[in-house]
């Protein structure tokens, strides 16, 4: 199977549709920012605080081009991993990009349940929020629609819905299913 990396905007459900869709289909999940986080041994915060933009967006490139070279694995891109240098051109020559679509009202519930767990927002009032997700998916779009495919991911709130969306992804994109373990043989 080729590399799948989920792509879209933060809190699009891209983690956590990737870790779930990973276990049923018994293939290695990659997130992206956690993956940088382990090679450069620090936090992604403190890699823009300590080196900048520029040294982190270097890193995230090579490590892009790092799990680009496997197979049988479910990348969860950074969501600003498609809109910089030409890495949507690198992802949809090395595997199949799949742009995670929420509503902006799904977004914006998300993002205000987890902004203390994202910097970049965590000082935000709501409107402020509202304002700011929807500034920010007016850039990114024109990268985000270079994607192969669009999935719907705004119902993922609950076991039901993630399961839901986890078979409606499989059916679409013609993922593998996990095989049953075999029983021990007996002696």
């Amino acid at each position: 199977m080729k590399t799948i990396f989920l792509i879209g905007y933060m809190g699009c459900g891209k983690s956590t549709l990737g870790r779930n869709l990973a276990r049923r289909c018994d293939i290695e999940f990659i997130d992206l920012d956690d993956y940088i986080e382990a090679k450069a041994g620090k936090k992604i915060r403190e890699i823009f605080a300590d080196e900048g933009e520029a040294a982190f967006r270097e890193l995230e490139r090579k490590t892009l081009l790092e799990v680009a070279e496997r197979e049988n694995v479910l990348v969860a891109c950074g969501g600003g991993t498609p809109c910089f240098g030409d890495n949507m051109a690198l992802m949809n020559s090395r595997g199949l990009t799949v742009l995670l679509n929420a509503s902006h009202e799904r977004l914006l519930e998300r993002l205000k349940r987890g902004r203390h767990k994202r910097p970049l927002i965590a000082s935000l009032t709501d409107g402020e929020l509202d304002e700011f997700i929807t500034r920010q998916l007016a850039l990114r779009m024109p990268h985000y629609s270079k994607a192969a495919a669009t999935f719907d991911s705004t119902c993922l709130e609950d076991e039901d819905q993630i399961e839901e969306k986890c078979e409606a992804f499989i059916s679409c994109f013609g993922l593998p299913r996990r095989t049953a373990e075999l029983e021990p043989k007996q002696l």
